[in-house]
């Protein structure tokens, strides 16, 4: 009998609970981020928070995707490790973290490294630390397009900022870079959003380099001229993205598997996929999705323990497997060491650490 996509062959499994994820799955999802820019992956810029992790940075090496996007210096230090030639810090770094954005520079002298500013005093501590330390720093400008979070606001005169910075000695100013995380809505909806702040920007800045968007504007950047795109998610997918971004074909392909340890009462089991085990900052209802049996629906939660009414008409035993598909990928992967790699044999074959977990790794 054919198993579902996600079931593991019993003498393969480990302790619950676990992340398992499928091979085949990230390659199917890394093949179809290239075609939504034609095949050109030097206009791809994927971002590296969601997995965190050095085999898919080699998958990416091997689709000649060859630039990343990070949050951290940690990120950046495992992507260093890797051999990803250019390595942009999409996070301004400010006191302490600006010392070690520099030892990280200089430790891997062969890497592009690159970074974000939003304003002329950082900008200029930059340039100050980069000066005693005999390095050119590369910055692009972080503009605010109304996610309101970082940047420099779209409607001052950044034009006027990028000239200013542009005048620091030591740093280099290497173009503009934009999050939208905060438009939300149809793709058509999205698309017009997206569209409004970028014939604004290039309206005044035609000629500078972009690295725009995230996941939910993807589409709109993908269809751009000279825009590097920087989707992260994509790599795993999610419940989330599945419901809220119908437009983009990727494919699950990441599971948290647990196992039912009790049976309290005749319609209720609980599983060992608690708060530690996936990520809890959303309601019940937006935590988690059992794929076993749509008629799985969890109703409480706690640090260890996630309660399960069946509503169906399926019987489940003590010691039965549970998949479910985590509603948030990004920081449910955060709370994990190590991958469990699946292959298309349903084997788990091969473990794969989570490398830049930490905020820490050497730097």
């Amino acid at each position: 009998m054919q198993k579902n996509w996600w079931e593991i062959n019993s003498e393969t499994l480990i302790d619950t609970p676990f992340l398992a994820v499928y091979e085949d799955r990230v390659r199917q999802n890394i093949e179809k981020l290239i075609s939504y820019v034609k095949g050109d992956t030097q206009r791809l810029r994927p971002h590296i928070k969601t997995h965190k992790n050095a085999e898919i940075l080699e998958l990416f090496k091997i689709y000649n995707i060859k630039k990343i996007k990070c949050a951290t210096i940690a990120e950046a230090e495992l992507a260093a490790n890797q051999n990803i030639e250019d390595i942009l810090l999409a996070y301004q770094p400010v006191g302490l973290k600006a010392e070690r954005w520099i030892s990280l520079i200089k430790k891997f002298p062969e890497i592009h490294f690159s970074t974000i500013t939003d304003n002329l005093k950082t900008a200029s501590d930059l340039d100050g630390i980069a000066k005693k330390n005999n390095l050119i720093l590369s910055v692009y400008l972080d503009l605010n397009t109304g996610m309101n979070r970082t940047g420099f606001s779209i409607s001052e005169n950044w034009i006027g900022l990028i000239d200013q910075i542009s005048q620091l000695k030591n740093i280099q100013f290497e173009g503009i870079h934009i999050y939208d995380g905060h438009i939300k809505g149809s793709v058509e909806e999205r698309n017009l959003e997206a569209s409004k702040s970028f014939e604004q920007i290039i309206s005044k800045a035609e000629n500078f380099k972009i690295v725009a968007g995230g996941s939910n504007t993807f589409p709109f950047y993908a269809k751009q001229e000279n825009v590097e795109c920087s989707p992260g998610t994509f790599v795993f997918w999610d419940s989330n993205y599945q419901n809220n971004l119908p437009e983009q074909d990727f494919k699950p392909a990441l599971v948290i598997v647990g196992t039912i340890i009790s049976k309290p009462t005749k319609n209720t089991f609980c599983v060992d996929i608690g708060y530690k085990a996936v990520s809890s900052e959303n309601p019940i209802d937006k935590r988690l999705v059992v794929l076993n049996d749509e008629n799985l629906i969890p109703t409480a939660h706690s640090e260890e323990h996630l309660v399960v009414e069946n509503r169906g008409q399926n019987e489940y035993e003590i010691g039965n497997i549970i998949y479910a598909e985590p509603y948030h990928v990004c920081p449910t992967v955060a709370l994990y060491d190590n991958l469990q790699a699946v292959n298309k044999k349903h084997q788990i074959y091969a473990q794969w650490p989570v490398g830049a977990r930490g905020r820490k790794n050497t730097i």
